[in-house]
């Protein structure tokens, strides 16, 4: 951590200030946002714990991964919207794509149009 520092000096350094760190053994590590996703196969990952505080520290590559946001439509699924609203094989495939796959709110909004 710090250079010219011996490691078990450092231990009983951040033990007298309250601060605990544990080694968790993680194979890999996903931080999604809205957009993406961050990656991290085979990190290392500490767990601090500093006057009550929990902190996660995670070193490693972290692979860059868009995320989809389009859904998978059935048949099923389209058959069901259409059965419940009465509207066209495309009126209801287009509504399930605008509810991101929520059929319910797919039934609702084609409703509310009529």
């Amino acid at each position: 951590m710090f250079p010219g520092i011996n490691p078990r000096q450092m231990q009983q350094a951040m033990k007298r200030m309250g601060i605990q760190q544990v080694d968790i053994p993680a194979v890999k590590v996903i931080i999604q946002t809205e957009d993406k996703e961050l990656v991290f196969s085979h990190p290392t990952v500490a767990k601090v714990n500093m006057m009550g505080q929990e902190t996660y520290q995670i070193v490693g590559e972290a692979e860059e991964r868009s995320l989809s946001f389009t859904p998978e439509i059935s048949e099923d699924d389209i058959k069901t919207v259409m059965e419940q609203t009465g509207v066209s094989k495309e009126e209801a495939q287009k509504a399930i794509e605008e509810a991101k796959g929520d059929l319910a709110e797919a039934i609702l909004k084609l409703q509310k149009t009529k």
